[in-house]
């Protein structure tokens, strides 16, 4: 099986500088709470450093002379020195917590914000399963590195120089016989990083196949019930889930190789301290104390090196998930916002024109229209007709800016709309597509959108579309409201909705793809009446499959493979006998033969 963007992004180096001083970056707001952190971290790692010198201390200066007084003193110097190690734990955690979590903000916002900026392409190639991987799991994963990674290494380095060079000074000798067990816990730590690395790689590739099947599978439900594809979908997700679990326990498998291993190094090393410590206490030549205090400062260096390599796993994991988040943020804005946009001219009138565009999806592939050229006056009806896959909805698609033309201009009034604002061009164009997308809310809501339009406006326009025949029956009317994407409506309710939707904005321009095509006979008369009265002084382009709906269109445009072949009014394209005329036979054949059946 081929590699997909995930299993290489996952697979990427483990340690990269230019990524981690991107991610750096993004401490710079919280750079003074982050130095505060730093110095609680700084503070906990001397704490460390006083209880094992008291203990030292109690043990060969107030022990041996009864000295009730100092020992009591000295106990309640190391109870103070506890609590003030929780006191300064809370707050460093707290405040590192926090940091992690405003990273972890501005992050998903500054993705969400760029996937708003991306063109409609992008997302035809990426399925929606990853992109939900990219916002939710990585960007967790780079708030872990933040709260518990990048700032704690600061104190768990200089815990472990302090205690280095508290345990040399006190007695170089016995801290030598400490650090002779270093090198089999460094290379167990390589050894743990390599291994988890390789797990957690493998979770990640993992998760991001399963949320695109379950989204996917989850959108499509419809269809996987109707083919009766339930078991055959559960099987698949099975395996992908089987999966994910097998990732998941390779990592606790490596985990609980590490920690064991280095608890039993500390063993060992802690063997080795009592044994040759033992050896020169019996000798005379190392006191009591000192052992004691070498055994606590033992226990404590180890604890830091076993951080450090778990925290070195975090950040081999965080660099694969900023990887992928930043080639995400990476990915360039095909349909750029100028950096001047010029204003449309007052009043707009909604004249478009098209002047020999080309168009193609990618730049290897097949043009999808070819030298394009028609011009559409406000109070025009343009109709684009042809076969499927012929260039009628990618017309469409320009003309809204979801891409850009390859060669040729699209203007509107006179104006390249690549020179606009994509709000301005989007302000003037009413678009109703064949298949709705409706949002979770109430009625009213999927008609405004929050957008500034006065609520009495909706309720005209799905007066005047005839949509308030069904909403007026619901429960809550206009407060009605639904569920995912407005399943609970009919396809023909959702695309009256569409209407009113457009129509709410009064917009100059009017675009219809196959707007009337999954309504009942009298819900399209309907709108057509409509269509009729809102398309005075309107541009109006109109994609139709059924010819009957643009019998009465100023012109109509038949396309086939990218080019316009034929133009003309109905009984102009009629009288020439061509693409057109056979298209309609084809139509009024099919319809005879239905009203045979």
């Amino acid at each position: 099986m081929s590699q997909t963007s995930d299993d290489l992004d996952a697979r990427g180096r483990g340690y990269d500088a230019r990524l981690l001083r991107r991610l750096l970056g993004y401490l710079r707001p919280y750079r003074w709470l982050t130095g505060a952190a730093v110095t609680l971290l700084l503070s906990q790692s001397i704490l460390a450093l006083i209880g094992p010198r008291l203990t030292e201390h109690a043990l060969d200066v107030a022990v041996p002379r009864h000295d009730l007084g100092l020992l009591t003193l000295l106990a309640g110097l190391y109870l103070g020195t506890l609590v003030a190690d929780f006191v300064v734990e809370y707050g460093g955690t707290l405040l590192t917590t926090y940091i992690g979590q405003r990273v972890m903000y501005d992050l998903r916002m500054e993705i969400f914000g760029h996937l708003q900026r991306l063109s409609i392409s992008y997302f035809d190639r990426h399925p929606v399963g990853r992109l939900m991987t990219r916002v939710t799991s990585d960007v967790e994963t780079l708030n872990e590195l933040f709260s518990s990674g990048v700032v704690t290494i600061f104190g768990d380095a200089f815990t472990l120089v302090a205690i280095m060079g508290m345990m040399l000074a006190i007695d170089w000798r016995l801290a030598l016989v400490t650090f002779a067990v270093i090198p089999l816990v460094w290379l167990t730590a390589r050894i743990f990083r390599r291994r988890v690395r390789e797990a957690f790689s493998d979770i990640r590739v993992r998760l991001a196949r399963l949320n695109a099947f379950l989204q996917e599978r989850l959108s499509g439900m419809r269809v996987v019930q109707l083919f009766g594809r339930e078991e055959d979908m559960a099987r698949r997700f099975g395996a992908l889930n089987r999966e994910h679990l097998e990732a998941h326990l390779r990592s606790i498998t490596v985990y609980a190789v590490f920690f064991p291993a280095v608890e039993v190094l500390t063993a060992i090393a802690m063997a080795l301290l009592l044994w040759y410590g033992g050896l020169r206490t019996l000798h005379g030549t190392l006191t009591v104390g000192v052992l004691a205090a070498f055994i606590q400062y033992t226990r404590r260096f180890f604890q830091p090196l076993q951080d450090l390599s778990e925290k070195f796993n975090l950040l081999q994991s965080a660099m694969a998930s900023s990887e992928r988040v930043f080639a995400l943020l990476d990915e360039p804005v095909t349909v750029r916002e100028p950096e001047r946009p010029a204003p449309l001219p007052r009043p707009v009138r909604g004249a478009v024109r098209f002047e020999h565009v080309w168009f193609r999806y990618s730049p290897s592939g097949p043009w999808v229209l070819c030298d394009v050229s028609f011009t559409a006056l406000p109070g025009q009806t343009i109709a684009l007709v042809g076969h499927t896959g012929a260039g009628k909805t990618t017309i469409v698609n320009l003309l809204l800016r979801f891409y850009d033309p390859d060669r040729g201009r699209i203007t509107v009034d006179g104006v390249d709309i690549r020179e606009l604002s994509t709000a301005d061009l989007r302000s003037i164009i009413g678009f109703v597509q064949q298949d709705l997308f409706l949002f979770t809310g109430d009625i009213l809501h999927n008609l405004t959108l929050d957008a500034p339009i006065a609520a009495d406006a909706a309720r005209l326009a799905a007066r005047r579309v005839g949509a308030d025949r069904f909403i007026e029956r619901l429960p809550s009317m206009y407060h009605h409201v639904l569920g995912e994407r407005g399943r609970s409506l009919s396809v023909g309710e959702r695309q009256l909705l569409s209407f009113a939707r457009a129509l709410a904005l009064d917009p100059k321009i009017l675009v219809l793809d196959e707007a009337t095509s999954s309504v009942d006979a009298e819900a399209e008369a309907q709108i057509q009446r409509a269509i009729a009265e809102l398309m005075a002084g309107r541009t109006s382009l109109v994609v139709a499959h059924r010819l009957s709906t643009v019998l009465h269109a100023d012109e109509i445009l038949v396309l086939h493979h990218g080019e316009i072949r034929e133009r003309g009014s109905h009984r102009e394209l009629l009288a020439q006998r061509g693409l057109y005329e056979r298209l309609y036979q084809l139509q009024l054949r099919g319809q005879e033969e239905r009203k045979i059946a």
